[in-house]
Parts: C-alpha cells; sequence; structure tokens
C-alpha cells in the first residue's frame, strides 16, 4: 500500500465496490435477524390462534410460550450486558483522559446502570408471567 500524503484522501474506487465483506456479513446479519424475528413473533402468534380455536394436537403451544420466555429473558440480559460494558467502557475512558472529572462522571454513569438494569428486571418480570400460564 503507498504512502498517502496527509490532507489527500485515498481513492476508493467507485461508489458501491467498496465493503464487498462487510455487506456479505450485514446480508448474514440479517437473515439472522429475520429468522430471530420469525421464531420470536410469528411462533407465539400462531400459538394464541391455535389456543384461541381449541387446541389442535395438545399443548404444544405451552412449550412455545415456555421457550419465549426463556429467550426474551436471554436476549435482554445479553442487550444489557453489552450497554453496560459500552457504558463502563466509555465511563473509564473518560475519567482516564481526565481524571479530575471522576466525581462528575460517576454519578450519571450509576444512574445509566441502574437504568440499564430496570430494563432486566421488567423482562424477568414478563418472564415469570409467561410461566404462569404454562401449566
Amino acid at each position: 500500500m503507498a504512502a498517502v500524503p496527509v490532507g489527500v484522501e485515498e481513492d476508493r474506487g467507485v461508489e458501491g465496490e467498496r465493503g464487498g465483506l462487510g455487506r456479505k456479513q450485514m446480508n448474514r446479519l440479517g437473515k439472522w435477524v429475520l429468522a430471530l424475528f420469525v421464531v420470536m413473533v410469528a411462533g407465539p402468534a400462531f400459538a394464541m390462534d391455535a389456543a384461541a380455536a381449541g387446541g389442535g394436537g395438545g399443548g404444544w403451544h405451552q412449550g412455545l410460550i415456555a421457550l419465549g420466555a426463556g429467550l426474551g429473558l436471554g436476549i435482554a440480559a445479553f442487550g444489557t450486558a453489552l450497554g453496560q460494558g459500552r457504558a463502563t467502557a466509555a465511563a473509564m475512558e473518560s475519567i482516564g483522559r481526565n481524571p479530575n472529572s471522576a466525581d462528575r462522571i460517576f454519578t450519571p454513569f450509576i444512574v445509566g446502570l441502574a437504568l440499564m438494569e430496570a430494563l432486566t428486571l421488567y423482562a424477568l418480570v414478563i418472564a415469570f408471567l409467561l410461566q404462569g400460564k404454562v401449566q
């Protein structure tokens, strides 16, 4: 790779050709998100239709409710862990850059962590309510 002088932008080529590998990874991620949406939303929706119609093959819809409760709680905990990790990293980086601001950063940081934890606790309450519907 040739050195580029300071202030001169490197030529990236024709628009649309950049990021071939990243585009494939994003398409793969999109497929996973769509599959997750189908499992989390469409499955329980079909289970509710079957329950309203009087069953139709046993209590398989109860298994979907239990699966949805477990997956929902797992996804909420994973999202909270990612958010708390990023918030902690940002707070530690800002304290590292300016140690005198540690006391002013600490309070909003703790409030932000508490709000993230509250969202996970709401998911836990919803999971318990869903588990109460499984017999």
